[in-house]
């Protein structure tokens, strides 16, 4: 099957959605179906306001439609609400055109973290979006039920997965850790106001903090808590390292449909330590986190389990299941095969 993914994030990118995307694609692309990626990376684009590392794709719908229309797609998804995701939107619509969609960023609280401004104030852009979508693509039940109570119908599963070749208790710490004092506490992901950074930093447990990641907040926490070791973007073995070597993943944020680093954390066998919201709500298991108002008594509940039972959560993901779930969604009675390729359009 021919596949159009239309996504306002990508490559040099990192985050939950890059990586999602790439993921499926790549196991689309091992199945035999041809994928087309149509990203802002070939387009004019900005930085987005107050996080430069995010480029704003300036495409219309004609020009958005002819790369579409090139491919010749048998199904289209549009994975982000961004430029790119209304441009094709407005194609598919302008020629009846069906597409699925996702909802894989909590925008109406990210945005309100942002701009000050209650969360309600975005919810009708969500609902307007995906209102025409024949399917929207869910991480968890807890964003299902939340998308619906907002009046977003159409709503199909879709999880996420790990590379169990690739995480795994098997990976020696960074020698960095050697030198720290236990436990060590490891946060990953962007470094940016909408991840509550600043609420795991601050908190008082015992230990050293790590942070792996980049974003528009870094300088600033930095400077506010010179303690703390910020060791960067990593990935690969580097990032599998930093999992398996820290004693507890610290996953502060209430903005995330599901959170990708703790079931690759739970695949290293570290346990995880969250606020009770949408994410770790779905993800974590008694034996695998722990979640707590408090953030101490989170880290401190998640301290005391057992890295095995941990270990056996993280490889429940796969990305395998993933793709069978998007697959499924996209289109329930799709044709199983086409060309071999994933390349950005």
């Amino acid at each position: 099957m021919r596949i159009a993914l239309v996504t306002d994030a990508w490559a040099p990118q990192v985050n939950g959605v890059v990586r999602t995307l790439e993921a499926v694609g790549a196991e689309l692309a091992r199945r035999g179906h041809a994928i087309e990626v149509i990203a802002p990376c070939h387009y004019r684009s900005l930085p987005c306001p107050t996080y430069p590392e995010i480029r704003l794709a300036l495409a219309g719908s004609q020009a958005v439609g002819e790369r579409l229309a090139r491919f010749g797609p048998e199904a289209i998804h549009i994975a982000t609400e961004g430029p790119l995701g209304w441009a094709a939107r407005r194609w598919c619509l302008a020629g009846g055109r069906q597409f699925t969609s996702a909802y894989h960023t909590q925008f109406p609280e990210y945005l309100a973290r942002r701009s000050h401004l209650p969360a309600s104030v975005f919810w009708p852009y969500i609902r307007r979006f995906h209102t025409p979508s024949s399917g929207v693509m869910v991480a968890t039940g807890t964003i299902r039920a939340q998308l619906a109570a907002q009046g977003v119908a159409r709503l199909r599963e879709w999880s996420r997965g790990v590379d169990l070749a690739q995480f795994g208790p098997h990976c020696a710490p960074p020698d960095l850790f050697f030198g720290l004092p236990r436990p060590i506490q490891l946060y990953v992901g962007r470094v940016a106001v909408e991840k509550n950074v600043e609420a795991f930093l601050a908190n008082r447990h015992r230990g050293s903090k790590v942070v792996v990641g980049d974003g528009p907040a870094l300088a600033r926490l930095k400077a506010a808590f010179p303690e703390a070791h910020f060791v960067g973007r990593q990935s690969g073995a580097a990032l599998a390292a930093c999992y398996a070597g820290a004693d507890v993943l610290v996953f502060p944020s209430g903005t995330d449909t599901f959170g990708l680093v703790m079931i690759e954390a739970l695949a290293c066998g570290t346990p995880v330590a969250a606020y009770p919201v949408p994410g770790p709500l779905d993800v974590l298991t008694p034996e695998s986190g722990c979640m707590a108002e408090v953030l101490e008594d989170a880290i401190a509940g998640a301290l005391a389990l057992d890295r095995e039972r941990c270990l056996q959560r993280g490889r429940a993901f796969s990305w395998e299941a993933s793709t069978d779930q998007f697959l499924a969604a996209l289109m329930p009675e799709a044709p199983a095969t086409a060309g071999p390729a994933l390349r950005a359009a």
